[in-house]
């Protein structure tokens, strides 16, 4: 990709995410996904490979599929409210297709199929940009809406993402494959938060993108595709990799690193809010992401090629 062709489609990721998150009107937050959606396909569609060019027409596909959804539940809460403003969702029927649509924006199960998928065809740098800047501007049309959403639908998908995440992700080879899992495994814990303490889904999300930005960095500089060629990533930069072991426990919630805090604060919070079978379960499901997590570190670190 030229620089020119760079410059632009990063402009219009910037652009694209800051004019969702700063919007008020639920057209201007449309718009600003579709700048998004049409900047990161090529990018996806880069390295000119049959598996790259699957994983971009996906991409689209779904996306558009989502824009749809989304446009057609802001119409239905104007149609019946008259309001466009984003804060001002009441309509039953309107909360329910926002929830899907930003559902499979994001990646949530039962709308996860396409996001493992689009992670493997792409190149690091691109699903580093997938994981962390793309769920920003639907993170926070759901944290504008945390008010308006059915706790029980979020709990229930949420629940449902840590579970798959963390079980989908025990089988993998593919570094790539394994990060898109421990997304939808993250994301199972931000949305269980987002009615009860919407802040907290934002901090989570934070600390998710910087440990996760810093993981996809370090295989990025190593060039680790699979758990095979982590194996003599010690022998060529040690510092490296013990970073990346650190990052990998951190991302598990492994006290006392970073990771750990926004676990811990979640499943306080659902305490507090009498929701002790939810905080357990979910605190249970994340042991089977601890897995995957302690088995790439140990990877990474441990055994000798």
């Amino acid at each position: 990709m030229s620089s020119q062709a760079k410059l632009i489609t990063t402009t219009s990721l910037l652009l694209g995410t800051t004019l969702t998150i700063s919007s008020n009107h639920w057209l201007m937050a449309w718009t600003g996904l579709e700048i998004n959606t049409l900047a990161i396909l090529p990018m996806i569609s880069k390295p000119h490979h049959p598996r790259a060019i699957e994983a971009s027409t996906k991409y689209f596909l779904t996306q558009a599929a989502a824009s749809t959804l989304l446009l057609f539940s802001s119409m239905t809460n104007a149609w019946s409210t008259g309001q466009w403003d984003i804060s001002q969702l009441t309509h039953p029927t309107s909360c329910l297709l926002l929830t899907t649509a930003l559902s499979m924006k994001l990646g949530l199960v039962p709308f996860h199929f396409w996001f493992p998928e689009i992670l493997q065809g792409s190149s690091l740098t691109t699903s580093l940009l997938l994981t962390t800047l793309m769920k920003f501007p639907p993170i926070t049309l759901l944290f504008l809406t945390s008010a308006s959403l059915n706790p029980t639908l979020m709990s229930t998908m949420a629940i449902a993402s840590a579970a798959l995440g963390g079980w989908m992700g025990l089988n993998q080879t593919q570094t790539r494959k394994i990060l898109a899992f421990s997304s939808i495994s993250h994301l199972g814990w931000m949305s269980i938060i987002l009615i009860h303490n919407p802040k907290l889904t934002l901090i989570t999300f934070y600390l998710y993108s910087l440990t996760t930005a810093a993981i996809f960095l370090t295989l990025n500089t190593t060039n680790t595709l699979k758990l095979s060629s982590m194996m003599t990533t010690w022998t060529k930069i040690p510092s490296l990799t013990s970073t990346l072991m650190l990052t990998l426990l951190s991302l598990a919630g492994l006290p006392p690193l970073t990771g750990f805090l926004p676990k811990w604060l979640i499943i306080q919070e659902l305490t507090k809010q009498e929701l002790t079978a939810a905080a357990t379960t979910i605190a249970l499901l994340s042991l089977l992401g601890l897995f995957f997590y302690l088995r790439l570190a140990y990877c990474a670190t441990i055994t000798l090629p």
